[in-house]
């Protein structure tokens, strides 16, 4: 017999995504679900975001706070630079308490900043453990240079891969990152990243008396509060993005490929599947 068969594995699947890269992946999801919940917890706190070193309670350029309205009601309102938006029930007031975000996106749900610290600590340390033993094994074992690296072909075509995410088209590169998702994954796992955890240890009062020239840097304390805060929520829309892409691109062969490594082979012209 020619052909292949469902017992021949070698020829019916290929390789997606080895061990240590799907591991990163899942422990990352839960990692930035708690990071983020337990981070709005801190934030409800104090929800308001301030630049330099002191919080200047005259001059926030982020608030969240309620006002009671002239017929008596109390208004959640969201202030941003000039700017104030009602945001009742969502921002500001919701659940009939005075709150930054509402209660089911915070952890815990109740108003519990020591344990929000606790939750937000804990998992910051295994994000940041899990992202550098990533990173260190990708630059040992060529990941970052097979799948990342943009030669000069990815850079002459990067506007034609802006413009085929724009129209939904994912089938020019199958099997393969193009040049946007290298740039997209470079500037997460080497900007983004590093700079949350950067900005993160700024706001240990531990890491402030051991090393105060890291606030410097970001021109002080509520300064790098507003990074971490505007950063966090640069790799939330990037989730967003990424999951989108992934339901708008054969969403059960990616998951697939992302829990047993493999996906079934198709030939390159039956295979509009782009990898995320």
């Amino acid at each position: 017999m020619s052909g292949p068969t469902s017992f021949d594995n070698s020829v019916t699947r290929r390789r997606r995504h080895r061990l240590p890269v799907r591991a990163w992946h899942w422990i990352n999801l839960w990692c930035l679900i708690v990071l983020l919940l337990s981070g709005l917890q801190i934030f409800n706190a104090h929800p308001a975001l301030y630049w330099g070193s002191a919080s200047d309670f005259d001059a926030p350029w982020l608030e969240m706070y309620a006002m009671r309205a002239a017929d008596g009601s109390i208004d959640g309102i969201t202030a941003l630079g000039p700017w104030q938006f009602t945001t009742t029930g969502v921002l500001g007031y919701s659940g009939d308490s005075v709150r930054g975000f509402p209660a089911w996106a915070t952890l815990p749900s109740y108003q519990f900043l020591s344990m929000g610290r606790i939750w937000h600590f804990f998992f910051a340390w295994l994000f940041a453990l899990s992202g550098a033993l990533f990173a260190l094994y990708a630059l040992l074992s060529g990941h970052f240079r097979r799948n990342f690296w943009l030669d000069r072909r990815d850079w002459r075509g990067l506007g034609q891969d802006i413009g085929n995410h724009l129209k939904l088209r994912f089938h020019a590169h199958a099997g393969k990152y193009n040049s946007l998702q290298k740039l997209s994954y470079l500037s997460v796992v080497f900007l983004a990243l590093p700079l949350m955890i950067v900005t993160g240890l700024c706001m240990s009062p531990t890491i402030n008396a051991a090393a105060p020239w890291m606030l410097d840097l970001f021109g002080g304390r509520q300064s790098a509060r507003s990074i971490h805060f505007i950063t966090a929520f640069s790799l939330v829309l990037f989730v967003i993005v990424h999951v989108v892409m992934v339901l708008l691109s054969h969403p059960l062969r990616q998951l697939r490929g992302m829990i047993t490594g493999h996906v079934p082979r198709q030939s390159k012209s039956s295979d509009p599947e782009s990898p995320s």
